[in-house]
């Protein structure tokens, strides 16, 4: 598994854009409108993946972990406990498999969440499990300490908000690191909410393109905004 993890992380941006691309594919419904309503999907499926971003934003916020390795293998400066990492030893990667399974729902797709996000989770674990060896070589006994507090999955929310109340809230970091994640996963949202729910525009073709045009450009906006910001020195993370 190691061994696996280790050529997945390698290649773990081409990662996300092969699971979004699939989100398309067509499929049965995972929820079947006679049965659940047309919107079901809707609530779940955006509560869950704005949830996830979330958890993503404010562990950016609080500490940031420098994790993207270092000539395309598994490396890290510092052994970092504090913030969400207190919590969960990898809220990262649980925010984006809440990302990922909320729009697989809220695309209600059956295809992606029983095959395609299955997949995710074993190469996020392979990913998790080669990261762990190289913290465990290089932190020995204060790695394992961490490890027998916190959970490398479940996000303990005991004193979660004495954490986030006790540490500063960067949100200009949380903002220069995730600005291309967010301005894909809100493009992909806006599309979804669009195209396949032609109810929320009362299948009004125009208004929808319309709508989808005026979200690209705002989007367009804050990209470029956050990355002048960034690249400016403006803000510095």
């Amino acid at each position: 598994m190691i061994t696996i993890g280790n050529f997945f992380f390698k290649y773990r941006n081409f990662l996300f854009i092969f699971l979004y691309l699939a989100l398309f594919i067509p499929s049965a419904p995972l929820f079947k409108e006679a049965q659940f309503g047309p919107n079901y999907p809707l609530f779940i499926g955006l509560f869950i993946t704005i949830f996830g971003q979330l958890i993503r934003g404010v562990t950016i916020a609080l500490a940031y972990i420098i994790r993207g390795g270092k000539n395309k293998k598994v490396h890290a400066d510092d052994l970092v406990t504090e913030g969400i990492f207190k919590h969960c030893r990898n809220p990262l990667y649980v925010g984006n498999i809440l990302m990922l399974v909320g729009v697989g729902i809220l695309i209600n797709s059956l295809l992606f969440t029983t095959l395609f996000i299955p997949l995710f989770l074993f190469i996020y674990q392979a990913i998790v499990l080669a990261e762990e060896n190289f913290l465990r070589n290089k932190f020995g006994e204060q790695f394992d300490a961490y490890c027998k507090k916190v959970s490398r999955w479940f996000i303990n929310f005991n004193g979660m908000f004495t954490t986030i109340g006790s540490m500063k809230f960067n949100g200009k970091r949380w903002l220069t690191k995730e600005y291309n994640t967010q301005t894909v996963w809100m493009l992909g949202i806006v599309f979804i909410l669009l195209f396949y729910y032609p109810q929320l525009t009362q299948n009004d073709t125009a208004l929808r393109n319309l709508l989808f045009g005026i979200a690209c450009v705002l989007l367009a906006i804050y990209y470029l905004s956050i990355r002048y910001l960034k690249k400016s020195g403006k803000w510095v993370s």
